[in-house]
């Protein structure tokens, strides 16, 4: 089939390379302009551009689509079928139709759970057991359009959202595959969505990184784990602000106040948290130092057990 790809990060990539190996014909991609990255502020290619040219596939980069040149440069590639994958702009209605046979979305949830720009995050946070990708006919709505075909996988509840992110784009690539085959054969479904069941993905900010010891161990965990690597967790321990990346849920209960420091040492910072839990920070990284064992933080930072920590302040 003759195809238009739209992607722009890591999470795209895998999509792309699944249809160039089934033998699609890729007429095109679309993706985000270079950006400006790291210190010297070089503009850096998207990971999707990349994949492309190394494939010797066309890559277009579009400042707008409202305007009237994207939609005549799609006319113009003719392609039979627009795929999206995490391009990170919305498609306007004229280019919507302008595909025989549509535009579809790779999706990072099972919706209609999850619609917007962090669902694999927000699975995460809210220490969901479950997730997986939809393949959906995109629609005039943000992620409300028929589901084509989904696929469900565990989350474990230690998983980060940086594994499962790469798991998800890896079964969103093989489900690409087998769905763009049916509809390339007729044979593909569509179910509209529930739009009644409908939750909410919206983008992440630094205003939920303060770890507020009064929430349970696990919520805490669950805020560390799928917050990595921004804006990430963080927590004032001692005179230091420290993301944190890495901690474990304790057995055992406490009737210590939230926040108190139960144990420091050689398995990392101790803390109890709302409800009698408590929580285990062993990875941390110190404003304008490196990420490191908790341990190690605590021998040039000593915390004295009995301490009672404080909510940080949120960023700006």
């Amino acid at each position: 089939m003759r195809i238009l790809f739209m992607g722009t990060p890591d999470f795209a990539v895998p999509s792309l390379e699944a249809l160039i190996e089934a033998g699609h014909d890729l007429c095109g991609v679309f993706t985000q302009p270079d950006k400006p990255k790291n210190r010297g502020m070089k503009l850096q290619a998207s990971p999707v551009k990349e994949c492309a040219l190394a494939h010797n596939i066309p890559v277009y980069q579009p400042t707008k689509l409202r305007d009237g040149t994207a939609l005549a440069l799609i006319q113009e590639l003719a392609p039979e079928l627009i795929v999206v994958a995490a391009y990170g702009r919305i498609l306007p209605d004229d280019i919507l139709s302008a595909p025989p046979k549509g535009c579809i979305n790779v999706h990072s949830s099972l919706l209609p759970n999850y619609r917007g720009a962090a669902p694999i995050n927000w699975a995460v946070l809210n220490g969901d057991t479950e997730t997986g990708v939809t393949i959906m006919h995109m629609a005039h709505d943000l992620d409300a359009g028929d589901i084509i075909s989904q696929a469900a996988t565990p989350i474990d509840p230690n998983e980060t959202v940086v594994t499962l992110h790469d798991r998800l784009a890896q079964l969103g690539a093989r489900l690409l595959v087998d769905t763009v085959a049916d509809i390339a054969a007729g044979t593909a479904t569509r179910t509209p969505q529930d739009h009644d069941k409908a939750t909410l993905a919206p983008m992440l900010g630094r205003e939920l990184s303060p770890m507020d010891f009064t929430r349970t161990a696990w919520q805490l965990h669950n805020q560390v784990r799928g917050l990595i690597p921004w804006p990430a967790a963080v927590a004032t321990l001692g005179d230091k602000r420290c993301k944190v990346f890495s901690t474990v849920v304790l057995e055992g209960c406490t009737d210590t106040a939230p926040g108190t420091v139960l144990a420091a040492g050689k398995e990392g910072l101790v803390l109890s948290c709302g409800s009698g839990t408590q929580l285990r920070i062993e990875e941390l990284q110190p404003d304008g130092g490196k990420r490191m064992k908790a341990a190690d933080y605590l021998r040039g930072h000593p915390i004295p057990v009995g301490t009672v920590l404080s909510v940080p302040d949120q960023e700006t």
